[in-house]
């Protein structure tokens, strides 16, 4: 590619940028041994400086963040705990993770925290057996330590066994907004538990927590838990605490999408979980801004059972996103970052605002978060046509199921939209105006694709050329006002 020697030659010497050369280095090094890989890396990073992420559970990390992650420590196996390691020469693979856990604690206030998580989905397995482990009583079993399992026969860890995977969870229902590993049908969470589910109101869209306390009573969870992927409201945690207390449940949190926005100082009080909860876990890419991962926050009681997430969940933790996840936990720390996630809420009711101006219907009627779900169905198309239709306009967004979606969980009723990558860009509300009035235009112009048999179909969609030209035209000048990587030249390509 010989990205930098280009770079160096046209650009002066005191406008030169570390970043850039650390990166454009790399990609030549890259193009040496791999030219496919380093090609479509740069595909990659135009794609993304040429359209509106608007995908809520995506962001843009920090260069920084992003060198952390590509050296050495991706060689290193360090299984166990911060130095109390299976494998010797750990000594700075302990370093970074003590740092990591520092910051993670000075920024959210925990008691414990744990950040070897490889995701969310692997942090939400680890609670899950850490809250069993201290939940369940079984006589039997009432003379052992039960984190301990090598002092269990056979038949006594079979006993076991039995006892903790008969425990009940209650979580918000994935027709709802709720998630995967919240014990949906078809993940593995599901075998951990009997799964009950609340839904939102059917009417207004919002939970009702008079219902979920109901609900608690006859259900007797063990679990009750508290999060979303898709509900664009904030949640009264003391009031989720309440009923947890009522029932005897253990109350745990997934506040992947909204902990950016927890360590930003916008959601507080009754809306920050870390006081109420027993166990919240979290992703810390989405609002947090940092790399693909996930941790764990917990109380102290809860400790020593989580810290063996290796072996229980996961094998050894990955040292070079540990490093990363230090380096954003660092950035989150700053009063720069409060005001990143005060603008995300802010830029979030100005979309919805104006969504909703122009006639289009949101789930709930608006958002107290990052993100705002629009019914597409009165435009006459699915989810995933609108999906479709808007990424021919370099409008990136996804398509998701609305409360009792007819259209099931692959074409949906919906799409969902978020703010947190364009608030990274430098965009405010105005913008977010502007966005609106091109989403609802080319919703409105986007109709079915016939198939090859004649029938209307629920994927493809046909967008009006002269509206997908003219939306299109514009984005591009808007984007070319808020350049992402801005150290990184243009011209990669």
């Amino acid at each position: 590619m010989d990205l930098l020697s280009h770079y160096m030659q046209k650009t002066p010497e005191g406008s030169r940028s570390k970043a850039a050369i650390s990166f454009l280095a790399s990609l030549d090094y890259l193009s040496e041994r791999s030219p496919d890989v380093a090609r479509e890396i740069v595909h990659e990073l135009q794609d993304q400086r040429n359209s509106l992420k608007m995908i809520a559970s995506e962001n843009y990390s920090s260069l920084a963040v992003q060198l952390a992650m590509g050296n050495w420590l991706t060689d290193k196996y360090a299984e166990g705990a911060v130095h109390h390691r299976f494998y010797a020469g750990c000594e700075h693979v302990d370093a970074i993770e003590d740092s990591a856990c520092h910051s993670l604690k000075q920024l959210f206030n925990a008691e414990h925290v744990y950040v070897q998580p490889h995701s969310g989905a692997d942090a939400n397995l680890i609670a899950f057996w850490a809250i069993l482990t201290e939940r369940v009583q079984n006589p039997k079993l009432a003379a052992l330590n039960v984190s301990n399992l090598n002092h269990l026969s056979s038949e006594e860890f079979e006993d076991l066994r039995k006892e903790m995977l008969s425990q009940k969870l209650l979580a918000m229902s994935l027709n709802s907004g709720g998630h995967l590993t919240h014990g949906y049908r078809y993940n593995i969470s599901s075998k951990f538990f009997s799964s009950f589910f609340y839904d939102v109101d059917p009417k207004t869209g919002w939970i009702d927590y008079d219902e979920i306390w109901r609900q608690a009573k006859e259900v007797q969870p063990t679990i009750l838990l508290a999060g979303y992927s898709a509900y664009p409201r904030a949640i009264n945690f003391a009031t989720m605490r309440q009923i947890a207390d009522d029932v005897g449940a253990t109350l745990l949190v997934d506040m992947a999408h909204f902990s950016g926005l927890v360590a930003g100082k916008v959601f507080q009080d009754e809306y920050d979980p870390i006081s109420y909860a027993d166990v919240v876990t979290s992703t810390t890419h989405k609002t947090l801004r940092g790399p693909r991962g996930g941790i764990i926050l917990c109380k102290k009681r809860y400790q020593e059972v989580i810290d063996k997430g290796c072996p229980l969940v996961q094998g050894g933790p990955l040292p070079h996103m540990i490093a990363a996840k230090a380096v954003a936990f660092e950035e989150a720390r700053t009063s720069s970052f409060c005001d990143y996630a005060r603008r995300v809420v802010e830029n979030a009711h100005a979309l919805a605002e104006s969504l909703l101006e122009l006639g289009a219907v949101l789930l709930t009627g608006g958002t107290d978060n990052h993100m705002v779900i629009l019914d597409v169905t009165p435009f006459g198309i699915t989810g995933k046509q609108a999906e479709a239709a808007l990424r021919k306009c370099c409008i990136t967004s996804n398509r998701n199921a609305i409360p009792f979606d007819s259209n099931g969980p692959w074409y949906t009723s919906g799409i969902r939209i978020g703010t947190p990558a364009l608030t990274t860009r430098g965009m405010g509300k105005e913008e977010m105006r502007q966005i609106a009035r091109w989403i609802v235009e080319v919703l409105k112009k986007s109709t079915p694709s016939k198939t090859s048999k004649g029938e209307m179909s629920r994927a493809l969609c046909e967008v009006d050329q002269n509206v997908q030209g003219s939306v299109r035209e514009q984005v591009r000048d808007l984007l070319d006002s808020f350049p992402l990587y801005p150290e990184l030249p243009y011209n990669l390509v």
